[in-house]
């Protein structure tokens, strides 16, 4: 199990924190999990073993995750929605985490999925050096009904445009064209205008640690549209939920 859950780890953390949009109450639901997996001493766990006792501790905890409409951050739904854009479950394996029938996640994929197109079109702004990247980005929350007011390729120009576009939402890359760093511009921009901020970078495992400070909403690359969606969707409902 030691071996598994080592693996799992950043995984855990990484759904943990989109769920609740925070690190601290993430990583603290996955402590739960794992505690409780500790004192029933029983078999070798694998990752779906994992992510269910996880939900059991995210149901347990949250009273809000029972409830299965899409207008919850946390309801069913909007689980369902990342366990398999963002972790890469089957359907099957979601509806064995999620407790449910298979037919069910279906529906509540569709239901989270229209909810995120019809409440959360806002702007954008995307921090990213390599073009080809930066236009896919653009192009999959375009897709989300969501308006692109601007890029940056270094630190120092996404901190500026930032101030004077005043957008609702950021996207960066970690490590930027001049060697400057993304998550301090992400850190002085998110301070300055209160929006949320998510990552995607080619080494995701690196942010997931469980150290202080660390971010809530990670995209690793390569990635896939539906996960980027997926986290962007989130990381919006959980910032308009704590407005």
């Amino acid at each position: 199990m030691a071996d598994n859950l080592e693996r799992e780890l950043p995984y855990l953390r990484r759904y943990a924190r989109a769920v609740t949009g925070s690190s601290q109450r993430g990583d603290a639901l996955v402590e739960v999990a794992i505690a409780s997996l500790i004192s029933e001493q029983g078999p070798a766990v694998d990752r779906l073993g994992f992510f269910t006792k996880l939900e059991t501790a995210i149901r347990d905890t949250l009273p809000e995750a029972t409830d299965a409409a899409g207008s919850d951050p946390a309801s069913r739904s909007r689980r369902a929605l990342l366990l398999t854009a963002m972790e890469g479950f089957p359907v099957s394996e979601t509806a064995t985490i999620l407790g449910c029938e298979t037919d069910e996640v279906g529906e509540l994929m569709v239901e989270a999925e229209n909810e995120l197109t019809r409440s959360l079109q806002t702007t954008v702004f995307v921090m990213e050096d390599e073009p080809l990247v930066a236009a896919h980005i653009s192009q999959i929350v375009s897709e989300l009904g969501h308006e692109v007011v601007g890029q940056a390729v270094t630190r120092d120009q996404a901190i500026e445009r930032c101030r004077a576009l005043k957008p609702n939402l950021l996207l960066a890359d970690v490590q930027l064209a001049d060697g400057s760093s993304g998550a301090e511009a992400a850190t002085i921009i998110t301070e300055e205008l209160g929006i949320p901020v998510v990552f995607i970078t080619a080494y995701p495992q690196k942010l997931l640690m469980g150290r202080e400070g660390e971010p809530v909403y990670l995209i690793p690359k390569p990635f896939r549209p539906d996960m980027v969606k997926a986290v962007v969707s989130q990381a919006l409902i959980q910032n308009l939920r704590a407005q």
